[in-house]
């Protein structure tokens, strides 16, 4: 018997063009906000943040979630 995972994923696409949107760098999240940059490497990466951190990016660029990530089913 084969078993075939179906894999999805968060992108953060959305959350570089909000930043392009609001000009906002990532320096400014960093020195300006406070975001730590091992959380800046790991967006760009495609890892994992937590919903803490979401929240803040929401109030920092005064922005909706889905501005921020996006699901993408891979099929």
């Amino acid at each position: 018997m084969i078993i075939i995972y179906t894999l999805s994923m968060i992108s953060y696409k959305p959350f570089f063009d909000t930043l392009k949107k609001k000009n906002v760098s990532t320096y400014t999240l960093i020195y300006k906000y406070g975001i730590s940059s091992a959380t800046i490497d790991r967006i760009k990466k495609g890892g994992g943040i937590t919903t803490a951190k979401l929240n803040d990016l929401c109030e920092i660029l005064d922005c909706n979630v889905e501005d921020i990530i996006t699901y993408i089913k891979d099929n």
